[in-house]
């Protein structure tokens, strides 16, 4: 059993769902990335998505892409973000990582050497946006070969054949896009979201995330009322930058914390454990 699936079935037999934070690897410094997956970790992560910095990330809004070019300008790379894996590992072989980003930077270095150094690093699941069900067929194979889980995304927009499609090619969790936009949009309809989970979980047994859009305690809660599991990007990356490098990794925390509590009904009164 991979480490998603025994995540999502250890929160189910809690009666929990899961929280999924989302940041970009390298940002704000590369000196932050290892420090800031364990403080999200420690104060409620139960999965982490790390995002692989790329010079034009088409679902990212303003914010995701303002910290992907400061990580690029950085020069952070996808070795990088498979060595912070690694160095994570050393002291949290529990938590699972998922690595979201685009096909190119995953082209450049060769499918198969990624999933292999992927597997190697520590890494649990691989989502890449530009790489829909149809084209890939190869992709999921080397993945699963590999045993990293191959996981999509579903949009208001998906047809009935893409959900089937997502159905049968997908592991780990199926992550639903609860907005047609781009990360950090407003506007956030919960019942609409909430009333588009039952056709996806008709076409697989897997976890559904929504993400995009979440931006509080009270939306997320909303949600993880139905939904398996809650993806929140855009405002984590908000609070770090708002924070500065000083005191970025204290603020993440404290807010996963915020969130981890709303979701659990628990009033936040306790500080985060940076």
């Amino acid at each position: 059993m991979s480490r998603i699936a025994a995540r999502f079935e250890a929160l189910k037999a809690a009666g929990r769902k899961a929280l999924v934070p989302y940041f970009t690897a390298g940002h704000p410094s590369r000196d932050h990335t290892v420090p800031l997956m364990h403080a999200l970790a420690r104060n409620g992560a139960d999965v982490i998505e790390l995002g692989i910095p790329f010079s034009d990330p088409m679902a990212d809004g303003p914010v995701i892409q303002k910290s992907s070019e400061a990580a690029l300008a950085l020069g952070v790379g996808l070795g990088d973000v498979l060595e912070w894996v690694r160095e994570f590992r050393r002291d949290d072989e529990a938590t699972p990582v998922v690595l979201m980003g685009y096909m190119n930077p995953i082209e450049r270095m060769g499918v198969a050497v990624f999933a292999e150094r992927a597997a190697q690093a520590g890494v649990d699941g691989v989502l890449v946006v530009d790489q829909p069900p149809e084209e890939a067929q190869a992709f999921v194979p080397m993945l699963r070969s590999h045993g990293l889980d191959p996981i999509f995304l579903l949009a208001p927009t998906s047809s009935t054949e893409r959900i089937a499609q997502v159905g049968k090619l997908a592991s780990g969790y199926v992550y639903y896009v609860s907005l047609k936009g781009v990360t950090g949009a407003g506007n956030l309809n919960v019942e609409e979201v909430l009333g588009a989970l039952p056709a996806i979980r008709a076409a697989t047994g897997l976890p559904v995330g929504v993400g995009f859009g979440i931006r509080d305690g009270q939306t997320a809660r909303a949600i993880a009322a139905r939904a398996d599991a809650v993806v929140i990007g855009t405002r984590l990356i908000q609070e770090i930058e708002a924070a500065g490098p000083a005191h970025a990794v204290e603020k993440a925390g404290a807010f996963i914390l915020s969130i981890r509590q709303a979701m659990d009904g628990i009033e936040a009164n306790d500080e985060a454990q940076s």
